[in-house]
């Protein structure tokens, strides 16, 4: 399944966005467009980290290799001449798969400190899987949480809300907090090269 086939259509997948990144015009260039919020987000807003958050396993080493190539790369506080820089500029990424993430770090980014985050989804599952008696699959429930989750960042709960579903004021959250989402339509070599391009021409 790994042979030079499958390293053909990764490349093409790479190759549509550096045409992409060198053609389209500003307004509509998608690394372009990442790399101006994360501009105005680390820059302008102060919001000194990001989070990358791909809705599939299958993608779980995503997160520390954008992690090392942007830190790696914009992890300076100098211009190219040398000049100390008089605002911050690169940003502390970090990140795991969906539900992995909502267990652990969600919390801090829905209720805490305001954290831009990059989620990932997937339309078609590699391998969707049914439970006996459920109605849903594992990949639906997944995909759920993927669409949900910017929704609640987007929009918060006030307290009266979540009175009203008798739920705990203190668990109550602002919204208006930065997140873009990212839906590929499958995830495939194809879209792994377009992914990755997408990122490093951000970066």
């Amino acid at each position: 399944p790994y042979g030079f086939s499958v390293i053909e259509k990764f490349l093409a997948g790479a190759r549509s966005i550096d045409q992409h990144f060198h053609s389209a015009p500003f307004e509509s260039n998608i690394s372009v467009l990442l790399g101006l919020l994360s501009v105005w987000n680390v820059s302008f807003l102060g919001y000194p980290a990001r989070a990358i958050l791909p809705y599939t396993q299958a993608l779980e080493k995503l997160a520390p290799h954008i992690q090392q190539v942007s830190m790696e790369s914009n992890g300076k506080g100098v211009s190219i001449d040398g000049v100390r820089l008089p605002f911050e500029a690169g940003e502390i990424d970090f990140g795991e798969p969906g539900t992995n993430g909502q267990h652990s770090f969600y919390q801090l980014i829905h209720q805490g400190r305001v954290i831009p985050c990059d989620f990932i989804g997937i339309v078609k599952s590699q391998q969707p899987v049914y439970l006996k008696d459920e109605v849903v699959n594992n990949h639906d429930e997944l995909m759920s949480n993927f669409f949900a989750q910017p929704d609640a960042l987007a929009y918060g709960k006030t307290p009266e809300q979540l009175q009203s579903e008798n739920v705990a004021p203190h668990l109550t959250f602002t919204g208006n907090r930065p997140s873009l989402s990212l839906l590929l339509p499958s995830l495939d070599a194809y879209r792994i090269g377009q992914l990755l391009a997408i990122y490093k021409h951000r970066i």
